[in-house]
């Protein structure tokens, strides 16, 4: 878990930088562009040759979990405030534990309670009031959700199953690359160059957030997935949560509701003290 960890406190900083920074100011494809493009240079010298079927797992795998999420996200500002986007995103933990189950073909209750444990958490530290024509917008959400579910258990699953005689560093610039060419066809249909960064400290931000958060960072993320069982992971995805209002509170003084922080931030911890309490459970099989 320590890879889940560190990325949880890194991407905490992402959330503040984007919101601050970037958001409305620089066009979010350009930036989700900028970000895959750098990831992808940052894994380049360190790709190894592999067979055909496994690169274009990773390229599919990529391609969903960082390029797909990111376009569904994006245009979901299109239909919703930044308060009904945050809380619709808190559904991640329950698709996370679905996937994974729905691939190995089996159920784990105690999983799914942890996980929707882990949603009520969020959900207390998220909670503000919703408009009313949100519909199409929650689909939307769900659709990033989605996504980022599918990526991190689909690659969590293929390594486990695919006897790599590489090293995941080897590998991972195909994940990239995958994402290199969703994030370069939206672009293409949604950019508008006329929203390019402007200032250095954007650029810089830009940089730090492609190089350090999604290159470095996914790919920690993802190898951290395949380290633990799918519980963990899913509890993972809702603990960025507290972590990002933590940092925002501390640096940029923004509003806060402390009791709802800690209660909801406590919650996730205990679903995460039952996970591992329960520890390896039997499941049930489909048949």
């Amino acid at each position: 878990m320590p890879y889940l960890t560190i990325m949880t406190f890194v991407w905490a900083f992402s959330f503040s930088l984007i919101g601050v920074y970037l958001a409305g100011q620089v066009d979010a494809y350009f930036s989700v562009l900028i970000r895959v493009s750098l990831a992808a240079l940052v894994f380049l010298p360190f790709m190894r040759s592999v067979s055909l079927k496994i690169a274009l797992k990773l390229m599919v795998l990529g391609g969903i979990q960082l390029g797909c999420m990111y376009v569904f996200y994006y245009q979901s500002f299109l239909l919703l405030t930044v308060p009904e986007v945050l809380i619709f995103t808190i559904l991640t933990p329950i698709y996370v534990t679905l996937i994974f189950d729905l691939m190995q073909g089996c159920f784990s209750h105690r999983y799914l309670l942890t996980a929707v444990l882990a949603v009520v958490g969020a959900f207390i530290i998220r909670y503000s009031n919703v408009g009313d024509n949100v519909l199409a917008g929650f689909f939307v959400v769900q659709g990033a959700n989605i996504c980022f579910a599918l990526g991190q258990v689909g690659y969590k699953l293929l390594i486990e199953r695919e006897k790599l005689e590489l090293s995941q560093r080897s590998v991972f610039g195909y994940f990239y690359l995958g994402a290199l060419i969703i994030a370069s066809t939206a672009w293409a249909i949604f950019g508008n160059p006329e929203k390019l960064p402007a200032t250095s400290l954007q650029w810089g931000i830009l940089v730090y957030l492609g190089v350090i958060a999604s290159g470095i960072g996914y790919f920690l993320w993802n190898k951290g997935a395949t380290k633990v069982d799918t519980g963990v992971l899913a509890i993972m995805n809702n603990a960025l949560i507290p972590a990002g209002l933590i940092v925002n509170l501390l640096i940029w003084n923004r509003d806060a509701d402390l009791v709802r922080l800690f209660i909801g931030g406590s919650i996730i911890a205990l679903s995460l003290i039952l996970h591992e309490f329960w520890g390896k459970t039997k499941k049930l099989r489909f048949a």
